[in-house]
């Protein structure tokens, strides 16, 4: 999902266009304990793009539905024979 973007722009696809005081955003502990990975794969994510971020300090905050976004372009089905 990487996007060609600004930061706003992309946190804003991500979300579906939702206004910015609808989205929830998740600390990178958060994504990480929902994707059951590691703090350092998310940071990984988000520093390649894949999964968009705001910085908030020193901080990121990742929107809820590009967590879920990821994991559904992610899936990889089984395919029957």
């Amino acid at each position: 999902m990487a996007v060609e973007c600004g930061r706003f722009r992309c946190v804003m696809a991500a979300a579906g266009e939702r206004p910015l005081n609808e989205v929830q955003f998740l600390t990178v502990a958060e994504v990480a304990s929902v994707m059951r990975v590691s703090k350092m794969t998310v940071y990984r994510l988000v520093h390649s793009g894949h999964l968009p971020a705001i910085r908030v300090g020193r901080s990121f905050r990742v929107p809820e539905q590009a967590v879920h976004e990821y994991l559904r372009e992610s899936y990889v089905g089984v395919e029957t024979p």
